[in-house]
Formats: C-alpha cells, sequence, structure tokens
C-alpha cells in the first residue's frame, strides 16, 4: 500500500507517512503487478500501485515547480482539468537545493507578476557589485561583467519552498521523499511516467520489516526536472540520442562548494556582490568565487571549480578551505559563526551542449538539460522559463493541439536562447588558461557583443581531462584551524545529510575489484577520494594491507560530481531511499 507523507502542519511540502491511499479520491488507481526493469532482489511478487496523472514532473527545483504552475494557471485560464504530480526525492521541497544565489526575476516576472505582493522570500536587491583578480596575498579590481542591477541576493531552498506552496495552492499534487528511480515505456518505447524505488529493503537486498514497494506514476506527458546530471535523464538523453539531435556537444561541469556564515553586524552589507577569479586555483583550472551578503547578517561563500581540471591532487573542498584565509577574504569572516555547508555540481556547456529536449512521452527542463549562463553564473530564470515552456507545450498537447515538439521550437525563440548564444564563447575560451580566457572573453563581451563569427568547441569531456599521477605535482594542503576552515566531515555534518545504514550501496562500481585498484589508485593517485566533497571515497587497508576503495555512501550530498568526474565512468550515480540526502534549508 502507499503511504504517502503528510504532515499536521499547514503545509504539505514536509510529509511523515501514513496509510491513506483513500485521501486522494480524484486519482485514477488500478493495483496490479508491473516488473518493466525491475530487478532488485527479494521484491518481486509484490505488486505496485500505478496512479494515473496527465502530467508527472520529476523534481520539485524550479524548472520543475514552474512547469508545474504554469500547468495549472492555463488550466483555469482555459477552463480545462489536468492532473499534476510533483515527486520530490528530498525529505521536503528545498531539502536538496543549493545555488549561489544571486536571482535575476525575469521568469518570476512572467510566471507570478504580484509576487513582491505575496511574501516571496525575495527581499535583498543587489546593492553593489565587485569582481576581484585574486594572487595569494591581494585582490585587483576588474570591471565587472555581472549587470547585476536589478537583482536579488537570496537563499533558492527558500524561495522554492514559497514555489512549492504556491503550486499547492493551485492544486498541484507534491510528493516529497520519493525517489523517481525508473523509466516506464510502453509497448512503443514511449514514456509513459516513472517509478519510485522501494522503500525498507537491507543491504543485501532481502525485505525489512518495514518493506514497502515503489509506485509507478503514469503521465501522459512526464517532465524530467531532476537538476545537474539528472539520472534519468541522462539515461534518456543516452537512449534517444538528444545531444546529438541537439547542439551536438557533450555537456561539462563544475563543483559549486558553499557555506553559509552568520557573521558580526559591523561587517555585514545587504546586497553587497563579490566574484572572483584566480588564486586559489592553478590558471590552467577554470573557477571563481563568490561571496553574497544576504539579510539577518548571513553571507554566502562558495567555490566553483571546473571539473576539467588536470591535475588528480586537486582537491576542491580544500580549495575552497585555502580560499577562505586569503587576506581580503578572511576579516569578512573573523568572528562569524557557519550556519550550513553544501555542494553540487552545475552544467557549464551552455549553448553547445544543450540537447534535444523531447523524447517520445515528455520533455527535459531546467538544468537537466543545461541552460546555465555562464559569465552570469545564473540558471534559475533560464531554468524556471524552460520549465514554463515545456508546461505550454505540453496543455497545448493534452488538450488536442500541437505536438510536444513545440517546445523544442519555442524554446528557440525564447530570449534563453538568445541569452545563451551571446554568452555561447565565454566557458570554452578558459580552455586556454586563465589569461587567454580572460581576454577572449573580453574580446567577446566588449568587441563582439556576443556576435563572433565562430563558435568555440568545449575540449575533452572531464573525466577524460585528468593526467596521471606519475605527470602531475601532489599539493600540500594546510590543516584545518577550525575557526575559518574545518575537516571535511564537520562541514558534512552541517549539511544535515542523512540516509539510512542499511539500505543498497546507491553508488554503484561497474568493476568493484580491478578498476579501483589498478587504474584509478595506481595511475591516478585515487582522486574519488579528493574530488568528493563530502568523503564518500576513500581508501583503506585491507585484512591483508591492501589499499581498497571504501564508499561511505550515508556521507553523500547528491552533488554527482563521482558520476562526471571519475576518470574510467566506473561510478554509477543511482538514487537512494526517498528522504535521504542533504537537509538544505538556507542554501
Amino acid at each position: 500500500m502507499l503511504r504517502f507523507i503528510l504532515s499536521s502542519s499547514k503545509s504539505k511540502l514536509s510529509r511523515k507517512p501514513i496509510n491513506v491511499l483513500s485521501s486522494f479520491p480524484n486519482l485514477s488507481v488500478k493495483k496490479g503487478s508491473f516488473s518493466s526493469g525491475y530487478s532488485l532482489n527479494g521484491a518481486r511478487g509484490f505488486s505496485r500501485e500505478a496512479i494515473k496523472y496527465d502530467v508527472v514532473v520529476v523534481g520539485a527545483g524550479p524548472a520543475g515547480l514552474s512547469a508545474a504552475i504554469r500547468l495549472k494557471q492555463l488550466c483555469c485560464e482555459k477552463n480545462a482539468d489536468l492532473s499534476v504530480c510533483v515527486v520530490e526525492k528530498g525529505a521536503e521541497v528545498g531539502a536538496h537545493i543549493l545555488s549561489g544565489n544571486v536571482f535575476e526575476p525575469r521568469a518570476l516576472d512572467e510566471l507570478i507578476p504580484q509576487w513582491r505582493l505575496e511574501k516571496a522570500p525575495i527581499d535583498v536587491p543587489v546593492s553593489s557589485d565587485d569582481f576581484w583578480l585574486l594572487s595569494r596575498t591581494r585582490a585587483f579590481s576588474l570591471p565587472s561583467p555581472f549587470e547585476n542591477k536589478g537583482n536579488y541576493v537570496i537563499s533558492l531552498s527558500q524561495l522554492v519552498r514559497w514555489l512549492g506552496e504556491k503550486a499547492e495552492e493551485l492544486g498541484v499534487e507534491i510528493y516529497p521523499g520519493f525517489a523517481a528511480s525508473e523509466i516506464l515505456y510502453n509497448e512503443s518505447d514511449e514514456v509513459i511516467g516513472i517509478a519510485t524505488n522501494d522503500m525498507g529493503v537491507s543491504k543485501d537486498g532481502s525485505r525489512k520489516e518495514n518493506f514497502q514497494r515503489g509506485v509507478e506514476l503514469r503521465g501522459r506527458v512526464t517532465l524530467l526536472a531532476e537538476g545537474c546530471r539528472g539520472s534519468l535523464s541522462e539515461q534518456l538523453i543516452g537512449k534517444y540520442k538528444l545531444r546529438e539531435k541537439g547542439n551536438g556537444q557533450h555537456q561539462t561541469y563544475a563543483l559549486g562548494i558553499k557555506e553559509v556564515w552568520e557573521i558580526d553586524a559591523n561587517k555585514h552589507r545587504p546586497g553587497y556582490v563579490l566574484h572572483t577569479l584566480g588564486w586559489p586555483l592553478d590558471h590552467k583550472t577554470y573557477g571563481g568565487s563568490f561571496l553574497y551578503h544576504m539579510n539577518d547578517r548571513q553571507v554566502a561563500i562558495g567555490l566553483v571549480v571546473a571539473l576539467n581540471y588536470h591535475n588528480p591532487f586537486l582537491n576542491p573542498y580544500e580549495e575552497f578551505q585555502k580560499l577562505k584565509h586569503h587576506p581580503s577574504i578572511r576579516p569578512v569572516l573573523e568572528g562569524g559563526a557557519v550556519l550550513q555547508y553544501g555542494a553540487r555540481t552545475l552544467n557549464e556547456g551552455g549553448y553547445q551542449s544543450v540537447p534535444y529536449p523531447v523524447f517520445p512521452g515528455g520533455a527535459i527542463i531546467g538544468c537537466s538539460a543545461g541552460f546555465l549562463n555562464v559569465p552570469k553564473i545564473k540558471g534559475t530564470h533560464t531554468a524556471m522559463k524552460s520549465g514554463m515552456l515545456a508546461a505550454e507545450s505540453a496543455f497545448e498537447m493534452l488538450l488536442g493541439g500541437s505536438s510536444l515538439e513545440s517546445y523544442w521550437d519555442n524554446l528557440r525563440n525564447s530570449w534563453i536562447w538568445k541569452e545563451l548564444y551571446h554568452a555561447r564563447n565565454y566557458r570554452p575560451a578558459f580552455e586556454y588558461g586563465l589569461f587567454p580566457g580572460l581576454a577572449l572573453s573580453a574580446a567577446e563581451r566588449y568587441i563582439f557583443k556576443g556576435r563572433s563569427p565562430l563558435t568555440f568547441k568545449h575540449g575533452k569531456p572531464d573525466h577524460k581531462a585528468t593526467n596521471d599521477a606519475k605527470s602531475s605535482f601532489p599539493i600540500e594542503y594546510p590543516k584545518p584551524d577550525g575557526a575559518i576552515s574545518f575537516d571535511i566531515l564537520t562541514s558534512v555534518y552541517r549539511s544535515n545529510t542523512n540516509h539510512d545504514h542499511d539500505q543498497p550501496v546507491h553508488l554503484q562500481l561497474k568493476d568493484s575489484t580491478t578498476t579501483p585498484r589498478v587504474v584509478n589508485l595506481l595511475k591516478y593517485a585515487g582522486p574519488e577520494s579528493r574530488y568528493c566533497p563530502a568523503r564518500v571515497y576513500e581508501y583503506t587497508p585491507d585484512d591483508k594491507g591492501q589499499l581498497k576503495l571504501h564508499i561511505n555512501a550515508q556521507n553523500c550530498l547528491h552533488c554527482k560530481a563521482c558520476d562526471i568526474k571519475d576518470p574510467t565512468q566506473n561510478i554509477k550515480w543511482t538514487v537512494p531511499e526517498g528522504g535521504g540526502g542533504p537537509g538544505y534549508r538556507i542554501m
């Protein structure tokens, strides 16, 4: 029996299990046994509930919730009745949402024009904007390219919770705590929905006393809004060759690591925005930092490191700890306290890497497709707009109008496409290093104004960019001082990350014996023990003294860095039980 999570509070955005399928009398429910692609030990013979909707949305982030809201708005405008559900793997809406975030309200102005009157958590306008080039001891001011006038410093996890409330007010069903783990197909190989994973399965695959079969959410349209490197989205991109049908180039990624601090009131400058390039990263590694002054004496500080870095000894988490000790950064943090920590990958491929977003039965929206504007370091507004465009196409299709392929046409005719096209050469310009990248990107901005006759290509895929250990220099990182810099397990504790220890490991190795030891350890010096920002992977001696890869899956922040950066693509990220992972509140 399906156990939806409901709370005793007014909002349904966080839920606890109760046994009430009958709470949803409007749903068409069919009991049956389904085995489409399912292979977990011990689960056979148990039936899965199948619940039918007009539209199933996977992921309660900015794109998914914008799509759901827009669908219901259209229903009101056209006097139509479509059922819409959103399934979210986080324990509550916003729990897995992490971003900078300097927010451009363009899409929200279109979606909910009256948001300023409806107590949206957007109340700190950008007051000033600096851009620095850092050396080890100095900061050099550069002209700011970010154009942040009219933007706001926000917590995206808080904004997403507010969007969730708006969606529920319109009649959207939101189910947090349920992880979409499987794509459902019909006999014509069209997507007809998703299935959530089973709950109450032990590490060895056997059923525990609280075993609960997953549920099938069947939709006439399925919209995937899983965020960067969404596991189901990647399956469909490969299955239907959507990358080749789109703009053709592979996606390239970065890892963003972030803390929110509470600082002294006399140092706090609400709305002040700082971005940096350069130190602590070497000149061949693309990346930069941000420092945003929020409200309530809070500042968000973070470091973004492109995952096509070469040196296997580079440790993004330790680079972030170094950054905070820079003479121009440390004084802001001294005397303050860390409130929360987190990490997440982001798409940096931009225009060149956008896949064809429509598959038989649905579409990919938001960061699952990759609409980040790299020079702006903003993707929330484009993710939201993509969800709105997909919703409009889905609505027309469901009411017998145009096909879902109109989403692709509408996308290319929207301001998203114009924005990404003008920004297309900034990220690949830095393939040549920091200073050539600055020169080329300056030419793109001030001379060509985004209209260069050339479109640069990205270099190697991120996992192929890593050099072997013999040709690389080890990096020694200073020990944390416990005041400004911290050991990684202290930081993971601040992310509120939690997983049931007795469940199947969701970080799967295609080869668990030879590849980690012979390739990753001997050739690359075990890079997974460094690129992971949560110490999920570590090499420990076995009873014979041989180093063996150990996976601490319970530490996982769901950042997806391992799925991207592993040199042999031996690691496959799959969803754990719903409700696990980080518990972000102000990220």
